[in-house]
This record gives C-alpha cells, structure tokens and sequence, in this order.
C-alpha cells in the first residue's frame, strides 16, 4: 500500500535539551484515535523509527516517532549510540521530563483520544516504554520489542499503570535470564496486566532489517528475523485493539 501518512516535526523543551519528535497520522481517517509514543533503539531518531511511525498510522493511530538525545539526534556509529544512551541514565530526572513531555505533547494534539494513549519502543526504547509506565505516565499500554527489562525506577504499589506486552527474542543474548525473572516478579508484585512472548531462535534487533549489518559491523549479537517480525507485529495489533476498545 501506499504512504498516505502526514508527518510533522513537533517542537518543544523539556529535560534541558529542545527536542524534534516526528508526527505521523492518516489524514484520510477522520475524528479522534489512539496516540502512541514510538520510543527509539539506542541509534536515536533514524529513519527505522520514522517508518514504523507511518507504518502505525496507517493502522489508525497518531504516532510520535520520539526524540529523546535533543535536536532529532541520530548516533553516527555503535561507539556514539552508547555514550548518548549512556547520558540518559546519568540524569534520569530528566530522562523522565523529557519522557512526561513526549506524552503531553501527543496528548494534546487534536486527533489524539487523551483518553487512549500507549507507548512502544524497540531494544532501548523497549526499556523507555517501560520506563513511562514505572513513573507513572497514565498509558493505557506498553509494548516493548527486544528490549531491556532492568529498571532504573522502582514503582510503588498502584503507580504503574499500563498493560504491557513484552515481544522477546528467546535467543537474545543482551537480556539475561536472571532479568527476565526478575521483570516477570517485578510485574506480578506490581499487579501488572502483562504478556510476554518468547520468539523461537529471534535474537536481540529482530525486528529491524539494518540489525544483521550493524551486528557485523560492531560485533554485535543483532540479527533481523522476518517472521518474527511480522508475528511480534501482529501480536503487537492485537494487543492495542484489547488495550484500547
């Protein structure tokens, strides 16, 4: 099918750094409809993450391919994604500023339901999709790709919101299994609404048809599977039909 997307770029501040974040909506659909907050690998805002932005509103949502390093940064190689995603975690207070914001500024936008709000990312996205929903950003869901379950955040009782679909690579060598139990008894003690696939032989990028060269470029244990990722996004359809009826 065609690209019938509208984008923009949204401007604001927050977390001391300005931020770009990229818009995609279907302008042919008409009235409100789901947003969601596309949260980024740790390469930044590349055009990966402003197809699947398009790619998701062409299903009828608005979706918010989200700017979290400042200025619409992209990392230039392994060495420079790992120092901004560093800087993250070093002050994450404004980590989560510039998270809140994201979910403002969707909200307030005319075709978004304020009501029907989501977050979704892919390896350290996964991680800051997860991250929203430990702080308490109200998101009725959070889907997480291959990404990381450590937290840097522990929720109380109640603060954590969203359902949550996990869409895990079983061969994925960068997320342990001591913290794949360890998320699994954080979400029970929490109460969390929350699924988590396992996709036979995926390992870590699976979703993203760059993460075969870039694993062999920086000796990095990423590949791209097909299938897995076409079921993990079906899976990942069904979940936000469920989460947002």
């Amino acid at each position: 099918m065609p690209d019938t997307s509208h984008t923009d770029i949204i401007r604001y501040r927050a977390g001391g750094r300005d931020l770009a974040s990229y818009l995609a909506y279907d302008p042919s659909r008409s009235g409100k409809r789901p947003g969601l907050i596309v949260l980024p690998e740790w390469w930044g805002l590349n055009d990966y993450l402003r197809r699947r932005a398009r790619e998701l509103a062409g299903l009828g949502f608005v979706a918010m391919a989200t700017d979290v390093y400042g200025d619409g940064r992209e990392a230039a190689d392994a060495t420079e994604a790992g120092t901004l995603m560093g800087g993250l975690f070093t002050d994450v207070p404004a980590l989560g500023e510039r998270l809140k914001a994201a979910y403002e500024q969707l909200k307030a936008h005319p075709l978004v339901d304020p009501d029907r709000i989501g977050a979704m990312g892919y390896c350290l996205g996964g991680a800051l999709s997860l991250h929203m929903g430990r702080i308490g950003v109200p998101l009725r869901g959070v889907a997480s790709f291959h990404g990381a379950l450590t937290r840097a955040h522990v929720a109380k009782p109640g603060e954590f919101k969203p359902s949550v679909l996990i869409c895990h690579g079983e061969a994925d060598g960068m997320v342990p299994a001591d913290d794949q139990a360890a998320f699994r008894k954080e979400m029970e003690e929490l109460s969390v609404d929350y699924q988590f696939i396992s996709y036979p032989g995926a390992k870590h990028g699976f979703t993203n048809p760059e993460a075969t060269d870039k694993g062999k470029k920086y000796n990095l244990p990423l590949a791209y599977d097909e299938k897995t990722d076409r079921q993990s996004w079906e899976d990942m359809k069904a979940f936000w039909a469920k989460v947002f009826r």
